[in-house]
């Protein structure tokens, strides 16, 4: 079974969720979607394909980035500095000095 609640009924009663597989709530002011509530039943269920859902999405990402790993050359000048030195000596560089 499923219900829209507003915001303020689900803080004046979280029991709302024990008779309910989920809840929609809503801002009833606005009928703005606000999100979803899940029963405790099927929140292992959910943590799981929301676990696969996000590492597939990361690992989308970094496979779209892979083929430039490792392409760029530093300059002989800085091949030496640590992180901060580095930073210094382009910004130097770019200004000028």
């Amino acid at each position: 079974m499923t219900m829209k609640v507003g915001i303020r009924d689900l803080a004046r009663n979280s029991n709302i969720l024990d008779g309910y597989d989920y809840l929609e709530v809503e801002d009833k002011k606005t009928h703005e979607y606000k999100g979803l509530f899940i029963s405790p039943k099927y929140s292992d269920e959910f943590k799981i394909f929301l676990d696969a859902k996000i590492s597939k999405e990361k690992q989308l990402k970094l496979d779209r980035l892979e083929p430039f790993i490792g392409t760029m050359e530093c300059e002989d000048r800085y091949k030496e500095l640590e992180d901060k030195e580095l930073m210094l000596k382009v910004a130097e560089v770019k200004c000028g000095v």
